[in-house]
């Protein structure tokens, strides 16, 4: 199997005179609880990092290494938070976009181009590239994808030690059948997405602990 250069479109832009691009990941699309969170990531020229690449194929201790090392190393780290009730209000593919707008936004430095897992946004006053699978494809996405995870799982870590019993630690908000036994039980927090359908049908049960 042929290995992809995870450099090549960092390396295009750098050729035209492009210094600062910038990686937009999401992770959090999928969950029954819980906000979508966005990155956005500005590495330096030249910038290695062995191993990096989609965050869900990184073991958590690699991932969390990684995290550190993004952090010291990049020109510019940022994140964008949607919770969950603007999810519902918005749905998710909306949600995602406006977090994506969010994380663009909270940029310290203002990109020059930036490249976008998968998602198109229409609304930028920067050149854009949607790439499919971007987080396996180009650096820039797929140290965002790693930012954007790790910020993720720790809120959901924290949601874990008030609710233990929904297993979030494992799952991340995922509905395994654990998840939705609990829901069954328990009933939903209010982290939990309304508009999301296994967790729609509990809407008038309420987890009291």
């Amino acid at each position: 199997m042929e290995e992809i250069d995870l450099y090549s479109y960092e390396n295009d832009l750098y050729d035209k005179g492009i210094e600062f691009i910038a990686g937009v990941d999401e992770v959090g699309r999928g969950p029954l609880v819980g906000p979508v969170v966005t990155a956005c990531v500005i590495l330096p020229k030249g910038f290695v990092l062995e191993g990096l690449n989609d965050s869900k194929k990184l073991t958590e201790k690699k991932r969390d290494l990684f995290y550190e090392y993004i952090m010291e190393n990049a020109i510019s780290v940022s994140v964008g938070i949607i919770n969950e009730k603007r999810i519902d209000e918005i749905n998710i593919y909306e949600a995602t976009k406006e977090a994506m707008y969010m994380a663009i936004n909270n940029s310290n430095v203002k990109p020059q181009h930036i490249l976008i897992d998968a998602m198109k946004l229409d609304k930028l006053d920067v050149p854009s590239t949607s790439i499919i699978k971007g987080d396996a494809k180009s650096i820039s996405i797929a140290a965002a994808s790693v930012i954007a995870k790790v910020t993720r799982d720790k809120m959901l870590y924290e949601l874990d030690l008030e609710y233990p019993m929904y297993d979030f630690k494992s799952n991340k908000g995922y509905g395994t059948k654990k998840h939705l036994l609990a829901i069954e039980e328990y009933g939903i927090i209010d982290e939990h997405r309304l508009s999301f359908a296994p967790v729609y049908k509990y809407k008038d049960k309420k987890n009291t602990k």
